[in-house]
């Protein structure tokens, strides 16, 4: 059992003894003791004050004598600060710590009888993976893995956006542009193909939409326009050319304008035919489509395979859109959705805080939320899970809060269990990328890359001029994946970043490497050791200096830290977790020899912290999905 949650019931049963009220235990609040006090937890006594009718000294003398009588072999000492109850737990509590040595599940948790699912990746098939996709990856893998060590039946799961108007893009523009080229014959990965093609299209449509925009600007008639764009005309027009208006709105204004004549091109029109056409089941569009889309799958597999991402299901839009529109006929007749004069279907969700939201288009086609809808539905008869996270970009926070509460008006019996990992976009130095333009950072280039720095950091050391050929090429690939990983997942998902490739590999800061090469110092340390006494119990009736007892603190809080990051679905817990470990092991290192200890009851002691430090770095990265080296 975690020592907090200890604490906490300790003190219910001390509360409960002394004045008669059994308190529930998120009534209890306990927190590491600061620096300048003695101590190493707090009660914190305020919230209990007003129900005990207690003074704050009066309660904190009267909880701490408790504890230290009720548990003396845990606390041993307590003082009483302004409202605070600090403990001071024994050196024998934390050295049975180290009876976890040969754990290799230190930290899991046994199974809950709970499911749950992940949802992340969620490609399209008209480009390559890139820097934004490699953040939702990394995130949705360690989020699922945190759960599993926590006790949770996990699947997870990826949605591939493999049909619709994006699709069509690239497939119009193959046509007109491609000349037959394949993979093959332009010796490209597949996904680097299709994704050159999708820029084409939007060069192309750039080119296209360029005079129509000056037409709506000037407040001419433009051919192509639907019946809705024509009625929200006049009031864009208006707004762009309000001088009194924010200009943010008016950026919002002309943005909005310039969709429009993106909409009202002959490109588009044509996108649209296509994707009716397919949707029609028409028989040369469907193998053109299975055609890119295999190249592009070919293509996924390898830079997942890189990465080190898997799913245990993988869906397609195009198997499940129809299932979509099945439940949007099914929610017409319920009277959950309705229908425009123009055949269009919409939901009106303001009285609920949003907006009316479009479900099927004029025409019949699907938009995403209907496929999301059938796929939300898909999910639940595979697998009938308690919970289903969405790894989404925090662009869609309005799409999804809006699919859970359409499925909860279906009375969709897993509505209320969808949850939404929400976050920030990834940005470089330069600005944001944007797909459409082509500037987006490349997952394979990055990667490449990666391994490229990972080898000039480590020659520049040298301490590696030992090792075969394929030696190197395994470590620089462990240590540039691993670089990339722990920099995309320490930072709080919800924040947006900026990356920087050089930085995030650095072996002395909050980096990856430098956890490596902790487990790496560590494994060489225990190799010239042999391993020596590794099973001794002597170290247990040994008193511990500060140094020892800050890493056995820490060894402590794994399991609390797994759970935490699990329960905010917060990867870059655990990563500052396991830096601050190994930062305080080393710490440890520096100050107090391992192989040359005052006495062989310090050396085994610090034999068994280093096995057990060793094991809560492996399984942490592990979490994270970085491996560690056992030689770097």
């Amino acid at each position: 059992m975690q020592l907090t949650v200890a604490l906490k019931q300790m003190a219910i049963a001390v509360i409960n003894d002394l004045y008669g009220v059994l308190l529930p235990e998120t009534s209890i609040t306990i927190t590491e003791t600061k620096p300048d006090f003695e101590g190493d937890y707090t009660i914190v006594l305020f919230g209990l004050l007003k129900q005990l009718r207690q003074s704050p000294d009066g309660l904190g003398m009267a909880m701490g004598q408790a504890l230290q009588a009720a548990h003396p072999d845990m606390v041993v000492g307590f003082t009483v600060v302004k409202g605070f109850l600090n403990l001071t737990i024994s050196d024998a509590y934390w050295l049975n710590t180290l009876q976890h040595t040969h754990n290799t599940q230190y930290g899991w948790q046994p199974a809950n009888g709970k499911k749950l699912m992940v949802e992340y990746s969620s490609p399209n098939t008209n480009k390559p993976l890139h820097l934004g996709h490699l953040r939702n990856n990394f995130l949705g893998w360690s989020v699922a893995e945190l759960y599993k060590a926590t006790g949770y039946e996990v699947v997870k799961t990826c949605i591939v956006n493999d049909r619709g108007v994006h699709i069509c893009k690239s497939m119009l523009a193959w046509q007109k542009f491609g000349q037959g080229a394949t993979p093959q014959s332009t010796n490209k990965k597949g996904d680097h193909l299709v994704g050159d093609y999708y820029v084409m299209f939007e060069q192309a449509l750039k080119a296209e939409t360029a005079p129509l925009l000056e037409k709506l600007r000037a407040g001419e008639a433009v051919a192509g326009l639907d019946a809705v764009a024509a009625e929200k005309l006049p009031l864009l027009q208006a707004k762009i050319h309000d001088a009194a208006l924010a200009p943010e709105k008016r950026d919002e204004a002309q943005a909005a304008l310039t969709e429009m004549a993106r909409n009202a091109t002959p490109l588009m029109a044509e996108v649209r035919q296509m994707l009716l056409k397919w949707e029609q089941g028409d028989a040369e569009t469907i193998a053109l489509w299975q055609t890119m889309n295999g190249w592009v799958y070919a293509g996924f597999d390898a830079t997942y395979q890189r990465i080190g991402s898997n799913f245990d299901l993988v869906y397609y839009e195009s198997e499940t859109y129809l299932l979509g529109k099945q439940r949007v006929e099914e929610g017409l007749a319920l009277g959950v959705f309705y229908k425009k004069a123009d055949g269009s279907v919409w939901i009106d969700l303001s009285t609920d805080g949003f907006d009316e939201k479009l479900v099927l288009r004029k025409d019949g086609t699907s938009v995403y939320m209907t496929q999301d809808i059938g796929l939300a539905e898909r999910k639940y008869a595979d697998f009938a899970m308690d919970e289903s996270i969405y790894v989404v970009g925090d662009e869609q926070n309005y799409h999804l809060s809006v699919l859970k509460l359409i499925c909860q008006k279906l009375n969709m019996p897993f509505a209320g269990g969808i949850k939404h990992l929400s976050y920030g976009m990834v940005e470089l130095p330069t600005g944001r990328m944007k797909s459409r333009e082509g500037t987006v950072v490349d997952a394979d280039d990055l990667c490449n890359e990666m391994e490229g720095v990972a080898a000039a950091k480590t020659l520049e050391l040298g301490k590696v001029n030992d090792f075969e050929p394929h030696e190197l090429a395994a470590l620089y690939a462990t240590l540039g994946m691993g670089a990339l990983k722990f920099y995309l997942l320490r930072v709080d998902p919800k924040k947006r970043m900026i990356f920087n490739p050089e930085e995030s590999i650095d072996f002395h800061g909050f980096t990856g490497p430098f956890v490596q090469y902790t487990y790496a110092r560590i494994q060489s340390v225990l190799r010239k050791m042999d391993d020596r006494g590794a099973n001794a119990t002597a170290a247990h009736s040994s008193s511990l200096l500060p140094a020892e007892k800050a890493v056995l603190v820490l060894l402590e809080q794994f399991e609390g830290q797994i759970a935490l990051a699990a329960a905010e679905m917060n990867p870059s817990i655990l990563a500052g977790y396991v830096f601050l470990l190994a930062k305080t092991f080393n710490g440890l290192y520096a100050e107090h020899s391992i192989v040359g200890a005052e006495s062989i009851e310090k050396q085994v002691l610090r034999l068994k912290i280093c096995r057990l430090v060793a094991t809560v770095l492996k399984n942490g990265m592990g979490l994270l999905g970085i491996g560690v080296p056992a030689r770097m």
